[in-house]
């Protein structure tokens, strides 16, 4: 008797769901508000590649390397030192005036730094903007936080030199990040309308020098803001910076003034120029690639 056998049957596995491509839509903002900081937190990664990569470029093939940041503030003070202290004898709130001067270069320097590097940010990247598209914000936020390597250094060294001379900082020294974020702030703040402004008329390349020594005479960098009348001080501490040195000094030194009120006041012009200069910028933004 003849057997039959069959084989199994095959089994035929559906074809998976075929997903079409996802289309995004490059639109310029609509109006004002439309500021797209969301979009920024997702670019996020880029940003960290944008601050390694200027990191790396700033001391590649570079003889003294990372010691720049250190010698630029110890030069500057050993010349505030002799001139404005030893020679003209300006009051240092009972500091000696090493500790005095560095105490307001290091954040100042960081400031500065922030401030020209944001300027330029668009235009040193135009072969990037004009190739692909990402959030332009990246940019000028990146600009602002590469600095905050030497700023870190300079405060190693701040405090080597604070130590050095007898002085313990206390609790205060807990505030030195509020400083920090509200000196980056005011980078930023200013950074984006010079930016937004450098890509339309290169004259802005050539005006922010002056304007960093000019704010650099207004701060207590190189003076104590005790010298300031008092009928001149409130305005004068809206000057972010003279807070941010103040506090920097108070802080590590216990010495000098702590933050006042006013900080808050300056705090708040600091705000009111950031949503100015994000709403400039964004509006740029629609045509820079045209213009640099």
């Amino acid at each position: 008797m003849a057997s039959l056998t069959t084989s199994p049957p095959v089994v035929t596995p559906l074809p998976a769901a075929v997903h079409a491509p996802a289309t995004v839509r490059i639109e310029p903002p609509h109006g004002w508000l439309d500021l797209r900081l969301a979009e920024v937190w997702e670019y996020r990664e880029l940003l960290y590649f944008f601050v390694w990569r200027d990191i790396k470029i700033r001391y590649k093939q570079t003889v003294v390397g990372v010691l720049w940041v250190v010698l630029q503030p110890l030069l500057t003070m050993g010349v505030f030192t002799l001139f404005f202290g030893r020679l003209a004898k300006l009051p240092s709130e009972g500091l000696p005036y090493p500790v005095f001067y560095f105490a307001a270069l290091v954040p100042w320097a960081y400031f500065a730094a922030s401030l020209s590097s944001c300027t330029g940010v668009l235009v040193s990247n135009q072969h990037v903007i004009t190739k692909v598209y990402f959030p332009r914000l990246v940019l000028p936020f990146a600009a602002v936080c590469t600095p905050l390597l030497d700023l870190a250094i300079g405060f190693v060294v701040m405090m080597i030199i604070t130590l050095a001379y007898g002085y313990r900082p206390g609790r205060a020294i807990l505030l030195i990040p509020l400083f920090v974020l509200l000196a980056q702030m005011t980078a930023l703040a200013v950074g984006l309308w010079t930016c937004a402004l450098n890509a339309l008329y290169r004259d802005m390349a050539a005006i922010v020098p002056f304007v960093i020594q000019f704010l650099m005479l207004a701060s207590p960098v190189a003076y104590s803001s005790t010298l300031v009348p008092p009928r001149w001080r409130a305005l004068y501490h809206l000057n972010p910076m003279a807070d941010v040195i103040d506090g920097f000094r108070w802080s590590v030194t216990g010495r000098g003034h702590g933050p006042g009120a006013m900080i808050f006041v300056a705090a708040g012009v600091v705000a009111l120029v950031l949503v100015g200069g994000l709403m400039f910028f964004q509006r740029v933004e629609g045509t820079v690639v045209d213009r640099v």
